[in-house]
């Protein structure tokens, strides 16, 4: 595996110098995936004699993939960012505005943090709920209720969707468009 890796690499910086560019060793790093992804393995060193560093996480296209047994993405960053960005509108327009527009500002400011690029990950049941479970927190915080069939019935007179079931659309969308290639 790591002789495949290094060979890997060495093809990678070959055709990146015909390019005049390099890798970033400070920016690189790599995670294993799959039954032996706890397993510890030797450092990969690139042609000017840098280390890439085994990580438990890694960063790609704005989606976070952890070390795992199978292909999996994390949502704490997503969460993360998500709640960021809810918090500061709403600390900036706090009880002022409207539900309307405030619901209308979460999901054109704050849902697109939380669900990019989601529709390529296999997430799992607790995955989603967790994604849920985000949401209706924050309705739980704009409808001063901690009861979930309030909040429920208050997604459905906004014609709010839940992650979960976005994501599933999304992921039929993207299925349809690029499995067909």
């Amino acid at each position: 595996m790591l002789l495949h890796c290094k060979k890997l690499l060495l093809v990678c910086e070959t055709e990146l110098n015909y390019l005049d560019m390099t890798i970033n060793s400070k920016k690189s790093s790599y995670i294993r995936v799959g039954p032996r992804h706890d397993k510890t393995c030797a450092n990969i060193v690139t042609c000017d004699g840098s280390n890439l560093a085994w990580v438990d996480e890694l960063r790609y296209l704005g989606i976070f993939i952890v070390r795992a047994p199978v292909f999996r993405c994390s949502l704490e960053h997503a969460k993360r960012s998500f709640y960021r960005a809810a918090n500061g509108i709403f600390g900036k327009i706090g009880r002022i505005a409207s539900e309307e527009v405030t619901i209308q500002l979460l999901k054109s400011q704050c849902l697109p943090l939380l669900l990019h690029a989601l529709e390529v990950c296999n997430l799992t049941k607790r995955d989603l709920q967790s994604s849920d479970f985000t949401i209706n927190r924050f309705f739980m915080k704009l409808f001063r209720t901690g009861d979930i069939n309030v909040v429920t019935e208050c997604q459905l007179n906004f014609h709010f969707q839940l992650p979960s079931v976005l994501l599933e659309k999304r992921r039929e969308k993207f299925v349809n468009v690029y499995g067909a290639m």
